[in-house]
């Protein structure tokens, strides 16, 4: 799994014209998944997303996690960050799992998150046409990938 999390004011994601989720002060992050993502990818990236201390305390120092500050969260499925560069101009997707893997792991991946946030979690709609607005707060924009955990 790999995440792009970025630290926001406000995003809200909107499908036609009908406004899905939106969220005030937290995190929007972005999902790719791959096809050998399992449950201990989604168990210990939401322990490290709800545990980064991205969010300034008192003295104005990054030392407080979304949970800390009773921050919102957003996930939108992204298969585009499992993109390929290698060759040519053209991305290749071939990493991205597919929707009959990739749709119960974003749902999990959404659930267990919001357990241990302790309140629902925004979300898109996986395979629709999204937009996605946001205000970045910082901006501090954090990348993680499940397969560099060491």
């Amino acid at each position: 799994m790999r995440v792009v999390i970025q630290r926001v004011s406000y995003a809200s994601v909107t499908i036609g014209k009908e406004l899905k989720s939106s969220i005030d002060n937290g995190l929007m992050i972005l999902l790719g998944i791959e096809e050998s993502d399992t449950q201990e990818d989604i168990d210990w990236l939401c322990r490290k997303i709800t545990a980064l201390r991205i969010f300034d305390d008192e003295n104005g120092i990054m030392n407080k996690s979304v949970i800390d500050i009773n921050g919102d969260i957003l996930v939108v499925s992204q298969f585009t960050l499992m993109a390929s560069t290698k060759k040519g101009n053209r991305p290749s997707y071939i990493r991205a799992a597919k929707p009959e893997i990739s749709i119960p792991l974003y749902e999990k991946f959404c659930e267990d998150l919001s357990k241990l946030l302790g309140k629902p979690v925004g979300t898109g709609e996986f395979g629709a046409e999204m937009k996605v607005k946001l205000l970045n707060d910082g901006p501090v924009t954090i990348c993680i990938d499940t397969k560099n955990k060491e």
